[in-house]
Protein backbone atom coordinates (compact mmCIF):
# COMPACT_ATOMS: atom_id res chain seq x y z
CA UNK A 1 0.00 0.00 0.00
CA UNK A 2 2.88 2.36 0.79
CA UNK A 3 4.57 1.71 -2.56
CA UNK A 4 1.23 2.03 -4.38
CA UNK A 5 0.64 5.41 -2.77
CA UNK A 6 4.06 6.58 -4.02
CA UNK A 7 3.16 5.59 -7.57
CA UNK A 8 -0.22 7.35 -7.54
CA UNK A 9 -2.23 9.96 -5.71
CA UNK A 10 -4.02 7.47 -3.46
CA UNK A 11 -3.98 8.20 0.25
CA UNK A 12 -2.79 5.91 3.03
CA UNK A 13 -5.44 5.40 5.71
CA UNK A 14 -4.66 7.00 9.07
CA UNK A 15 -5.66 3.85 10.95
CA UNK A 16 -2.90 1.86 9.21
CA UNK A 17 -0.26 2.96 11.74
CA UNK A 18 -1.91 1.66 14.95
CA UNK A 19 -3.42 -1.40 13.27
CA UNK A 20 -0.17 -2.62 11.70
CA UNK A 21 1.64 -2.02 14.98
CA UNK A 22 -0.84 -4.05 17.04
CA UNK A 23 -1.19 -6.85 14.50
CA UNK A 24 2.58 -7.26 14.16
CA UNK A 25 2.99 -7.38 17.94
CA UNK A 26 0.27 -10.06 18.08
CA UNK A 27 2.00 -12.01 15.31
CA UNK A 28 5.26 -12.12 17.25
CA UNK A 29 3.46 -12.81 20.52
CA UNK A 30 1.76 -15.83 18.95
CA UNK A 31 4.97 -17.13 17.34
CA UNK A 32 4.35 -16.17 13.74
CA UNK A 33 7.47 -16.26 11.56
CA UNK A 34 7.64 -12.68 10.30
CA UNK A 35 9.85 -9.65 10.48
CA UNK A 36 9.13 -6.19 11.80
CA UNK A 37 10.35 -4.02 8.93
CA UNK A 38 7.05 -4.37 7.07
CA UNK A 39 5.27 -2.80 10.02
CA UNK A 40 7.98 -0.18 10.32
CA UNK A 41 7.75 0.86 6.67
CA UNK A 42 3.96 1.02 6.87
CA UNK A 43 4.13 2.97 10.13
CA UNK A 44 6.62 5.44 8.70
CA UNK A 45 4.79 5.75 5.40
CA UNK A 46 1.38 6.29 6.95
CA UNK A 47 2.71 8.87 9.44
CA UNK A 48 4.49 10.69 6.59
CA UNK A 49 1.27 10.67 4.58
CA UNK A 50 -0.68 12.00 7.56
CA UNK A 51 1.74 14.89 8.02
CA UNK A 52 1.49 15.79 4.35
CA UNK A 53 -2.29 16.02 4.68
CA UNK A 54 -2.10 18.09 7.85
CA UNK A 55 0.14 20.64 6.09
CA UNK A 56 -1.72 20.37 2.75
CA UNK A 57 1.44 19.53 0.81
CA UNK A 58 1.57 19.04 -2.94
CA UNK A 59 1.66 15.50 -4.35
CA UNK A 60 5.42 15.58 -4.98
CA UNK A 61 6.04 16.76 -1.42
CA UNK A 62 3.70 14.09 -0.07
CA UNK A 63 5.91 11.46 -1.70
CA UNK A 64 8.97 12.96 -0.05
CA UNK A 65 7.24 12.88 3.33
CA UNK A 66 6.34 9.20 2.88
CA UNK A 67 9.94 8.40 1.93
CA UNK A 68 11.14 10.30 5.01
CA UNK A 69 8.84 8.24 7.20
CA UNK A 70 10.08 5.03 5.61
CA UNK A 71 13.72 6.09 6.08
CA UNK A 72 13.21 6.95 9.75
CA UNK A 73 11.37 3.71 10.48
CA UNK A 74 13.93 1.53 8.68
CA UNK A 75 16.79 3.30 10.45
CA UNK A 76 15.17 2.86 13.85
CA UNK A 77 14.32 -0.82 13.34
CA UNK A 78 17.54 -2.05 11.73
CA UNK A 79 19.89 0.55 13.26
CA UNK A 80 21.48 1.16 9.85
CA UNK A 81 21.12 4.96 9.45
CA UNK A 82 23.34 5.22 6.36
CA UNK A 83 21.56 2.52 4.34
CA UNK A 84 18.01 3.47 5.40
CA UNK A 85 17.48 6.54 3.16
CA UNK A 86 19.04 4.78 0.18
CA UNK A 87 16.76 1.78 0.67
CA UNK A 88 13.65 3.96 0.89
CA UNK A 89 14.52 5.75 -2.35
CA UNK A 90 15.75 2.63 -4.17
CA UNK A 91 12.97 0.17 -3.35
CA UNK A 92 10.12 2.16 -4.94
CA UNK A 93 11.27 2.01 -8.55
CA UNK A 94 14.32 0.03 -9.62
CA UNK A 95 16.38 2.18 -11.96
CA UNK A 96 15.00 5.58 -10.93
CA UNK A 97 15.91 6.89 -7.49
CA UNK A 98 14.10 9.98 -6.26
CA UNK A 99 17.22 12.03 -5.49
CA UNK A 100 15.22 15.11 -4.50
CA UNK A 101 14.35 13.21 -1.32
CA UNK A 102 17.98 12.46 -0.39
CA UNK A 103 18.51 15.34 2.05
CA UNK A 104 15.19 15.09 3.94
CA UNK A 105 15.42 11.28 4.04
CA UNK A 106 18.98 11.46 5.38
CA UNK A 107 17.96 13.92 8.08
CA UNK A 108 15.00 11.70 9.02
CA UNK A 109 17.17 8.59 9.16
CA UNK A 110 19.90 10.18 11.28
CA UNK A 111 17.36 11.77 13.62
CA UNK A 112 15.56 8.46 14.13
CA UNK A 113 18.87 6.68 14.75
CA UNK A 114 19.93 9.31 17.29
CA UNK A 115 16.61 9.10 19.14
CA UNK A 116 16.68 5.30 19.27
CA UNK A 117 20.26 5.39 20.61
CA UNK A 118 19.04 7.66 23.41
CA UNK A 119 16.47 4.99 24.25
CA UNK A 120 19.30 2.51 24.76
CA UNK A 121 19.41 0.54 21.50
CA UNK A 122 22.94 0.26 20.03
CA UNK A 123 23.85 0.30 16.35
CA UNK A 124 23.52 -3.09 14.70
CA UNK A 125 26.74 -5.02 14.13
CA UNK A 126 27.95 -8.59 13.78
CA UNK A 127 31.40 -10.02 14.30
CA UNK A 128 32.47 -11.86 11.13
CA UNK A 129 35.51 -14.13 11.44
CA UNK A 130 38.18 -15.26 8.96
CA UNK A 131 37.59 -12.79 6.14
CA UNK A 132 39.92 -13.93 3.32
CA UNK A 133 42.15 -11.60 1.34
CA UNK A 134 40.97 -10.85 -2.18
CA UNK A 135 42.15 -13.76 -4.35
CA UNK A 136 40.92 -15.76 -7.34
CA UNK A 137 39.79 -18.96 -5.61
CA UNK A 138 37.78 -17.31 -2.80
CA UNK A 139 36.29 -14.89 -5.35
CA UNK A 140 35.12 -17.78 -7.55
CA UNK A 141 33.52 -19.46 -4.55
CA UNK A 142 31.76 -16.25 -3.57
CA UNK A 143 30.63 -15.84 -7.17
CA UNK A 144 29.03 -19.28 -6.94
CA UNK A 145 27.47 -18.33 -3.61
CA UNK A 146 25.96 -15.22 -5.21
CA UNK A 147 24.47 -17.35 -8.00
CA UNK A 148 22.96 -19.75 -5.49
CA UNK A 149 21.61 -16.88 -3.37
CA UNK A 150 19.79 -15.54 -6.43
CA UNK A 151 18.17 -18.95 -6.84
CA UNK A 152 17.19 -19.14 -3.18
CA UNK A 153 15.73 -15.63 -3.27
CA UNK A 154 13.63 -16.50 -6.34
CA UNK A 155 12.46 -19.70 -4.64
CA UNK A 156 11.47 -17.73 -1.54
CA UNK A 157 9.48 -15.18 -3.56
CA UNK A 158 7.69 -17.93 -5.51
CA UNK A 159 6.90 -19.83 -2.31
CA UNK A 160 5.37 -16.73 -0.72
CA UNK A 161 3.24 -16.03 -3.82
CA UNK A 162 2.07 -19.62 -4.23
CA UNK A 163 1.21 -20.01 -0.56
CA UNK A 164 -0.81 -16.79 -0.67
CA UNK A 165 -2.64 -17.96 -3.81
CA UNK A 166 -3.33 -21.40 -2.36
CA UNK A 167 -4.78 -20.03 0.88
CA UNK A 168 -6.84 -17.29 -0.77
CA UNK A 169 -8.42 -19.67 -3.30
CA UNK A 170 -9.30 -22.45 -0.87
CA UNK A 171 -10.02 -20.66 2.41
CA UNK A 172 -12.28 -17.64 1.97
CA UNK A 173 -13.16 -17.07 5.62
CA UNK A 174 -10.36 -14.94 7.16
CA UNK A 175 -10.89 -16.36 10.68
CA UNK A 176 -10.76 -19.94 9.43
CA UNK A 177 -7.73 -19.04 7.35
CA UNK A 178 -5.66 -17.80 10.27
CA UNK A 179 -6.77 -20.73 12.45
CA UNK A 180 -5.69 -23.25 9.82
CA UNK A 181 -2.36 -21.47 9.38
CA UNK A 182 -1.88 -21.49 13.15
CA UNK A 183 -2.58 -25.23 13.25
CA UNK A 184 -0.06 -25.85 10.48
CA UNK A 185 2.57 -23.84 12.33
CA UNK A 186 1.85 -25.77 15.51
CA UNK A 187 2.28 -29.12 13.73
CA UNK A 188 5.54 -27.96 12.15
CA UNK A 189 6.74 -26.76 15.55
CA UNK A 190 6.07 -30.18 17.06
CA UNK A 191 7.88 -31.78 14.13
CA UNK A 192 11.09 -29.73 14.38
CA UNK A 193 10.99 -29.72 18.21
CA UNK A 194 12.55 -26.28 18.64
CA UNK A 195 11.52 -22.66 18.40
CA UNK A 196 14.28 -21.43 16.08
CA UNK A 197 11.93 -20.80 13.17
CA UNK A 198 9.15 -18.85 14.88
CA UNK A 199 9.11 -15.17 15.75
CA UNK A 200 11.82 -12.89 14.40
CA UNK A 201 14.52 -15.55 14.26
CA UNK A 202 17.35 -13.21 15.22
CA UNK A 203 18.94 -15.98 17.30
CA UNK A 204 19.20 -18.09 14.16
CA UNK A 205 20.98 -15.24 12.35
CA UNK A 206 23.44 -14.85 15.22
CA UNK A 207 24.14 -18.58 15.33
CA UNK A 208 24.73 -18.76 11.57
CA UNK A 209 27.18 -15.85 11.62
CA UNK A 210 28.91 -17.62 14.51
CA UNK A 211 29.33 -20.57 12.12
CA UNK A 212 26.63 -22.89 13.43
CA UNK A 213 23.55 -24.08 11.53
CA UNK A 214 21.52 -27.15 10.60
CA UNK A 215 21.50 -28.05 6.91
CA UNK A 216 17.72 -27.70 6.57
CA UNK A 217 17.38 -24.50 8.64
CA UNK A 218 16.95 -22.17 5.66
CA UNK A 219 14.25 -24.44 4.17
CA UNK A 220 12.34 -24.57 7.46
CA UNK A 221 12.41 -20.80 7.83
CA UNK A 222 11.06 -20.40 4.31
CA UNK A 223 8.19 -22.77 5.05
CA UNK A 224 7.32 -21.22 8.43
CA UNK A 225 7.35 -17.71 6.91
CA UNK A 226 5.24 -18.66 3.89
CA UNK A 227 2.54 -20.22 6.08
CA UNK A 228 2.60 -17.29 8.52
CA UNK A 229 2.11 -14.62 5.87
CA UNK A 230 -0.31 -16.66 3.75
CA UNK A 231 -2.44 -17.10 6.87
CA UNK A 232 -2.63 -13.30 7.10
CA UNK A 233 -0.46 -12.80 10.13
CA UNK A 234 1.22 -9.42 9.77
CA UNK A 235 4.90 -8.58 9.60
CA UNK A 236 7.75 -8.24 7.16
CA UNK A 237 9.79 -10.63 5.04
CA UNK A 238 13.23 -9.00 5.31
CA UNK A 239 14.33 -10.42 8.67
CA UNK A 240 13.18 -13.93 7.62
CA UNK A 241 15.17 -13.44 4.40
CA UNK A 242 18.19 -12.48 6.55
CA UNK A 243 17.73 -15.73 8.49
CA UNK A 244 17.38 -17.79 5.29
CA UNK A 245 20.42 -16.18 3.70
CA UNK A 246 22.60 -16.50 6.79
CA UNK A 247 21.70 -20.16 7.34
CA UNK A 248 22.23 -21.02 3.68
CA UNK A 249 25.56 -19.19 3.56
CA UNK A 250 26.79 -20.88 6.72
CA UNK A 251 25.97 -24.25 5.15
CA UNK A 252 27.74 -23.24 1.93
CA UNK A 253 30.85 -22.20 3.85
CA UNK A 254 30.98 -25.55 5.62
CA UNK A 255 30.80 -27.38 2.28
CA UNK A 256 33.01 -25.05 0.20
CA UNK A 257 35.88 -24.78 2.65
CA UNK A 258 35.42 -21.06 3.37
CA UNK A 259 34.69 -19.43 6.70
CA UNK A 260 31.03 -20.30 7.53
CA UNK A 261 30.78 -17.00 9.40
CA UNK A 262 31.95 -14.97 6.42
CA UNK A 263 29.75 -16.89 3.97
CA UNK A 264 26.74 -16.42 6.25
CA UNK A 265 27.29 -12.65 6.20
CA UNK A 266 27.68 -12.57 2.41
CA UNK A 267 24.69 -14.81 1.76
CA UNK A 268 22.55 -12.83 4.19
CA UNK A 269 23.11 -9.61 2.30
CA UNK A 270 22.98 -11.23 -1.18
CA UNK A 271 19.64 -12.75 -0.23
CA UNK A 272 18.40 -9.34 0.86
CA UNK A 273 19.42 -7.89 -2.50
CA UNK A 274 17.77 -10.74 -4.40
CA UNK A 275 14.38 -10.24 -2.75
CA UNK A 276 14.38 -6.42 -2.63
CA UNK A 277 16.31 -5.54 -5.83
CA UNK A 278 18.22 -2.84 -3.94
CA UNK A 279 21.97 -3.35 -4.62
CA UNK A 280 23.16 0.02 -3.30
CA UNK A 281 21.26 -0.30 -0.04
CA UNK A 282 22.46 -3.90 0.27
CA UNK A 283 26.11 -2.88 0.03
CA UNK A 284 25.66 -0.13 2.62
CA UNK A 285 23.85 -2.50 4.98
CA UNK A 286 26.69 -5.01 4.61
CA UNK A 287 29.27 -2.39 5.52
CA UNK A 288 27.25 -1.13 8.49
CA UNK A 289 26.58 -4.62 9.84
CA UNK A 290 29.86 -6.39 9.04
CA UNK A 291 32.47 -3.70 8.45
CA UNK A 292 34.57 -2.88 5.37
CA UNK A 293 36.99 -5.82 5.43
CA UNK A 294 34.99 -7.98 3.03
CA UNK A 295 33.61 -5.16 0.86
CA UNK A 296 34.87 -6.55 -2.51
CA UNK A 297 33.25 -9.90 -1.80
CA UNK A 298 30.01 -8.28 -0.62
CA UNK A 299 29.83 -6.30 -3.85
CA UNK A 300 30.53 -9.37 -5.98
CA UNK A 301 27.79 -11.46 -4.38
CA UNK A 302 25.30 -8.58 -4.33
CA UNK A 303 25.78 -7.74 -8.01
CA UNK A 304 25.41 -11.38 -9.10
CA UNK A 305 22.34 -11.94 -6.92
CA UNK A 306 20.75 -8.72 -8.22
CA UNK A 307 21.28 -9.73 -11.84
CA UNK A 308 20.22 -13.37 -11.65
CA UNK A 309 17.19 -12.89 -9.40
CA UNK A 310 15.51 -11.35 -12.44
CA UNK A 311 12.30 -9.43 -11.86
CA UNK A 312 11.20 -11.38 -8.80
CA UNK A 313 10.76 -9.54 -5.52
CA UNK A 314 8.89 -9.35 -2.23
CA UNK A 315 6.84 -6.27 -3.08
CA UNK A 316 4.32 -6.62 -5.89
CA UNK A 317 3.99 -2.83 -6.20
CA UNK A 318 7.72 -2.40 -6.78
CA UNK A 319 8.32 -1.35 -10.40
CA UNK A 320 11.27 -1.73 -12.75
CA UNK A 321 12.22 1.14 -15.02
CA UNK A 322 15.54 -0.20 -16.31
CA UNK A 323 16.28 -3.68 -17.59
CA UNK A 324 18.67 -5.83 -15.57
CA UNK A 325 20.08 -7.51 -18.65
CA UNK A 326 20.33 -4.85 -21.34
CA UNK A 327 20.70 -1.09 -21.66
CA UNK A 328 17.01 -0.77 -22.50
CA UNK A 329 14.03 0.49 -20.56
CA UNK A 330 11.25 -1.64 -19.13
CA UNK A 331 8.10 -0.83 -17.25
CA UNK A 332 6.59 -3.61 -15.18
CA UNK A 333 6.01 -4.81 -11.64
CA UNK A 334 7.78 -7.56 -9.75
CA UNK A 335 6.75 -11.12 -10.39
Amino acid sequence: MVLASLHSETELPVQMAPLIFLSTVLTHLCGGSAGREGAALQLGGSIGSLWSRIFHLAVRDKRVMILCGMSAAFSAIFRTPVAAPIFAMEVVCVGAMHYAALVPCTISSLTASWLVSKLGLPLASYSVTDVPDLAVIPALKILLLGILCAGVSVLFCILLREAETLFSKNIQNPYLRILIASGMLWILLLFVRNQDYIGLGTNGITQSIAGETIWYAFLMKMLFTAITLAGRFKGGEIIPSFFIGAAFGCLFGQVAGLSPSFCAAISMIAMFCGVTNCPLASLLIAMELFGFAGAPYYLLAISVSYLLSGYYGLYKEQSFLSSKFTDGKVNHKTR
